[in-house]
């Protein structure tokens, strides 16, 4: 979920602000607060980010551990191409369980 404070991280990443609650308490004289509008549209945006990144959240605790890939990079190093093939194996099933789109 998308927070306001994700909202204005993102809008403005380096001005002074606190949330209390739901209201904005802005202490930036250099940087303007963002309006309604401002904040609306960037919710919007990083929602639709969000949602269109499910597949890799779906896929990153699928995958095999990294250990896997040293384990047969090392093996690989020494002839043996069985541990890699099984490795791009299991990661190619997980884009395929849950693809792109």
């Amino acid at each position: 979920m998308i927070t306001l404070s994700n909202v204005l991280l993102s809008l403005v990443p380096n001005a002074k602000w606190v949330l209390r609650g739901d209201e904005i308490e802005w202490f930036d004289t250099e940087i303007s607060q963002p309006t309604e509008e401002q904040i609306a549209t960037e919710l919007a945006r990083l929602e639709a980010q969000y949602v269109a990144q499910e597949y890799a959240r779906n896929r990153q605790p699928e995958y095999p551990p990294l250990t896997d890939l040293a384990d047969a990079l090392y093996h690989q190093s020494k002839g043996d191409e069985t541990k890699l093939t099984a490795y791009i194996s299991k990661c190619e099933a997980v884009k395929q369980k849950y693809p792109k789109e």
